[in-house]
């Protein structure tokens, strides 16, 4: 699709000025030249600068924005037209005004960064016969300016002290290149680092710089200078320090928990130190809000304080929004005083959600009922409860003779509650408080009737999670998490029916028992504030990474060998069923940069492993790798690659044997806006899976270091994306290129056939 439209465009290019007026021209192309032999400027870098730039060109030439905005015609009282408008992007008109502009902004743009004799020259090259201009940019960055020396000249001693007692912290440093943005980020540093020791009225206007230079000397003598509040004499020498720049300390707290409502407020109730003033529902208890708050009366005023506070505050499930505001109290003891104000606003406390659903599998018909019960505010301690109920039923027609059951049925539940802090027993407050951790726990029970069986899952969990206030930074700590697996009732010799010799299709219906624990960490620089900021395309660099760890069955084991139980089957059981041991590790990381005209390339790297041990000898199916799908190899679907050269077209359970220990992949992809929510992507990604050990159900699966690398797969495609601000969806075309499967076509690429290599995928969200 996103060919086609290339190729469209290309065919409406001659009339890419239907809307451009008279004695006017279409901005055609616009290019920047720089001449630095220092290295340290690049075009790339300058492109935001320009005031004026050409209509967006897809893979670097179609404008297929401006080619749809041309399929309009010139009547705008016709929806048509205005419909079409909207899909597509106005010519933009040359003007020498912003032309002009766009050169004092390139200048000052590397004025900004130390080169202080730049010159900018800007060419225009119209062609009168089509209407277009082009704009060339011609840069002389010249020599820049380096820092040669830093002074600083603080007339308060107590400031003086200690900015100058953290100068191993400070960025700029001498030699380094004399940049306005440089020296402004060390003003904003320094005004963070002294809201902190007390200096609420304290910001970076404060802090000024002086550059001297000597005639035709590159080098800047710079000396930082820190003002006194206005008002106040520049030179005040031995006078208080606390006249110049005061201290503040914290004298009361409020917590105002109805604060947009204008009814007045009710109650206060005074709780170790907090004021907490109640309007007509005292919804949430003292305590938890004084758990919350790191500002105390009586402290000295820091901006992390009030940070922490958020940061916590935002926990509580039933808030929500949260304001917080200082306000100076006057001066008492020689001492500048604040009252805090936490103005909170209240979440709906309860909720239902109803689901119904209709089946027909080629004539039986069934249904499905969901239920979802969420209480925010459990106990006035903003404890979240959540209950889910799930009930699914088909009627089965035909022979049902020899079967247990005439229906597919299933019963599920899960109970689970979310404590707004970190809860262990024996633990002090303070710490618990320093954790700044949730902690949730839930129980889970699944009930199946199949028609060949009976089964039930049960599941405990008891985790914790940390979520930073950006939501930039989040990991998670799984204590315990438990899952039971147990068939009470089957058909006669079930298993060895549909498994006679298959371990992990056995393992997936025998009874077993998994007790884990785990941590997983993730960390992204990805701005998800608005709509804009979610766009992949809104930063220039965007990244991800991932790491999560998980064991089994250490305890259990130990446990087993310490009581001196003896082996069944040459395995130990707990309460008769086989539990499962071994450890597992996974990293992901994803890199996003962001081209010049809404063009952005992405690389992914992906791999894990995981290792049965002790009491198992296979990892349990649902812990182990698979390869394909729209997030994987995408020239296979989903569990369809691998492991290794494994080939499983003849085998009726491959999805099963599809799987492995050992997972790698790479992916790149080159994403560029179209128009209007379409975007489009070409990509290639590589990878497979491996097994640890050397099953005979999965010949040619097992990992050798000095082959694997031949048994990576590969593929490519195209995609087309619609962005819809807030959510995208997805639909990609991969096909195969290089294929490590036994007894199938090697390089498909060579030779390749759309019924064999290619495979279309529907997604939501971006691969990676």
């Amino acid at each position: 699709m996103a060919c086609s439209a290339a190729v469209a465009a290309t065919a409406w290019s001659c009339n890419a000025v239907k809307h451009v007026p008279e004695n006017q021209y279409l901005l055609d192309d616009v290019t920047i030249s720089v001449n630095d032999s220092t290295g340290q400027v690049h075009s790339s870098e300058l492109v935001n600068y320009l005031r004026q730039s050409p209509n967006h060109k897809v893979l670097g030439f179609a404008k297929l924005q401006l080619a749809t905005y041309n399929l309009s015609g010139a009547d705008t009282t016709k929806w048509y037209n205005r419909w079409v408008r909207r899909l597509g992007q106005p010519p933009v008109i040359y003007s020498p005004e912003l032309t002009a502009s766009s050169a004092r902004q390139l200048r000052m743009a590397l004025v900004n960064r130390g080169f202080m004799d730049a010159t900018v020259e800007v060419d225009t090259i119209a062609d009168s016969a089509k209407q277009k201009m082009r704009v060339a940019y011609s840069i002389e960055a010249g020599e820049p300016r380096y820092i040669s020396s830093i002074a600083y000249e603080i007339p308060d001693t107590a400031i003086r002290k200690l900015v100058l007692a953290d100068s191993l912290l400070f960025t700029l440093k001498p030699g380094d290149l004399f940049d306005r943005n440089s020296l402004d980020a060390e003003r904003g540093l320094i005004s963070n680092r002294l809201r902190n020791r007390g200096y609420f009225a304290f910001s970076k206007e404060y802090i000024t710089f002086y550059a001297d230079t000597a005639e035709n000397s590159q080098e800047v003598m710079l000396t930082m200078n820190i003002r006194p509040p206005r008002g106040i004499a520049a030179a005040m020498p031995g006078a208080d320090s606390t006249l110049i720049h005061p201290t503040y300390r914290i004298r009361s707290v409020y917590f105002i928990t109805d604060a947009p409502s204008s009814k007045a407020y009710q109650d206060t109730v005074q709780y170790k130190g907090v004021n907490v003033v109640y309007g007509p529902d005292r919804y949430i208890k003292p305590k938890v809000l004084e758990e919350k708050c790191f500002i105390h009366p009586g402290d000295i005023y820091r901006a992390a304080a009030t940070d922490r506070t958020y940061e916590s505050l935002s926990q509580l499930g039933i808030l929500r929004t949260i304001n917080i505001e200082m306000k100076p109290a006057g001066r008492a003891d020689g001492q500048e005083w604040l009252d805090a104000y936490i103005l909170l606003s209240r979440n709906k406390k309860q909720g239902i959600t109803l689901e119904l659903e209709g089946t027909n599998s080629e004539g039986d018909l069934g249904f499905g009922v969901g239920l979802t019960y969420t209480h925010r505010n459990l106990g006035k301690r903003s404890e979240l409860f959540n209950a889910k109920f799930r009930m699914n039923y088909e009627s089965l027609s035909g022979n049902l003779s020899g079967l247990i059951n005439d229906r597919y049925t299933e019963y599920a539940s899960e109970i689970g509650i979310t404590f707004p802090k970190f809860q262990f027993p024996f633990l002090s407050r303070s710490f618990k408080q320093r954790v700044k951790a949730v902690t949730e726990l839930a129980v889970s029970f699944n009930y199946q009737e199949r028609p060949e069986y009976t089964r039930i899952i049960a599941g405990a969990a008891w985790k914790y999670k940390w979520t930073a206030r950006s939501n930039r930074e989040r990991r998670t700590f799984d204590l315990v998490d438990i899952n039971y697996v147990y068939l009470p009732e089957s058909t006669i010799d079930f298993i060895n029916q549909i498994a006679p010799s298959n371990p992990l299709l056995r393992y997936s219906y025998e009874d077993h028992f998994i007790m884990r624990s785990g941590y997983t960490f993730y960390r992204t620089n990805k701005r998800i504030a608005s709509a804009t900021d979610r766009n992949v395309f809104a930063q220039p660099f965007v990244y991800s990474f991932r790491a999560a760890g998980e064991i089994a069955g250490n305890a259990l084991y130990a446990l087993s060998k310490i009581s001196g139980q003896r082996r069944d089957d040459g395995v130990y059981k707990l309460f008769g069923i086989q539990y499962s041991q071994y450890a597992k590790a996974e990293v992901d990381y994803s890199i996003a940069r962001a081209l010049a005209d809404r063009h952005t390339l992405a690389f992914r790297v992906g791999f894990g492993i995981g290792i049965p041990y002790g009491n198992s000898r296979v990892l349990p199916f649902e812990k182990r790798f698979y390869a394909g799908g729209a997030n994987g190899v995408r020239g296979w679907g989903v569990r369809t690659l691998g492991p290794g050269r494994y080939d499983a077209r003849n085998n009726v359970t491959d999805f099963i044997n599809q799987c492995g220990d050992i997972s790698l992949i790479f992916s790149a992809e080159y994403r560029m806006k179209l128009f209007w929510v379409f975007e489009g992507a070409i990509f290639a990604d590589a990878g497979n899976i491996w097994t640890i050990h050397n099953y005979e159900n999965q010949p040619g699966g097992m990992f050798k270091f000095k082959q694997f690398w031949k048994q990576i797969a590969a593929s490519y495609g195209a995609g087309i994306r619609l962005d819809f601000s807030y959510f995208l969806l997805r639909f990609d075309l991969g096909m195969k290129a290089h294929n490590p499967a036994m007894n199938q076509e090697r390089w498909p690429i060579i030779h390749p056939r759309w019924g064999r290599d290619a495979t279309f995928h529907f997604s939501v969200g971006y691969p990676f």
